[in-house]
């Protein structure tokens, strides 16, 4: 169910961490560059102030660069994070913890 928009799910992550519009241009860049996408400061003013909605290819260029799930920077009540990145970064916890363990071993002995 959709419980917010685009807009204040924006400026929730923008207040959240203590971003300011060009800060996730700035994120955004590279995928921009990656896929082809034009994200320009206007076009995110207009996201930001609710104007306009991003299409379907600055929504995932946004939600890339923000690390966030495209649904929930629409304003579908869901996780903000896909549950595959959930995963991804519990899957890199473990191997970073595996790695220490095994310092910890190497240098014990």
């Amino acid at each position: 169910m959709k419980t917010s928009n685009t807009a204040l799910r924006l400026n929730e992550f923008m207040k959240k961490n203590g971003l300011k519009q060009i800060d996730i241009i700035n994120r955004a860049k590279p995928f921009c560059d990656e896929y082809g996408v034009k994200l320009s400061k206007s076009d995110l003013s207009q996201y930001v102030s609710g104007k306009v909605e991003p299409g379907q290819n600055k929504l995932y260029v946004l939600a890339r660069a923000l690390d966030v799930s495209e649904a929930w920077l629409m304003g579908y009540d869901v996780k903000s994070k896909p549950e595959s990145m959930q995963i991804q970064i519990s899957q890199k916890n473990t191997e970073i913890t595996d790695e220490i363990l095994n310092i910890l071993i190497k240098n014990y002995k």
